[in-house]
């Protein structure tokens, strides 16, 4: 079980971007939501902790 990024609740199924987690649930309510509906902007702000990975070679 993962943190979400989005929804801060403990799941098992998602995606991982970089070193983030974001569950299903809130993926495709991600993907669904219009650019003009007010959780657009909530999700925009909850995608701003997603860092790149640094790759040490």
């Amino acid at each position: 079980m993962e943190k979400c990024i989005i929804c801060k609740k403990e799941q098992d199924k998602g995606i991982h971007l970089y070193t983030s987690f974001i569950c299903t649930d809130c993926e495709q309510e991600m993907v669904q939501t219009e650019t003009d509906d007010p959780k657009y902007k909530y999700f925009v702000e909850q995608m701003r902790v997603i860092k790149e990975t640094k790759y040490v070679t």
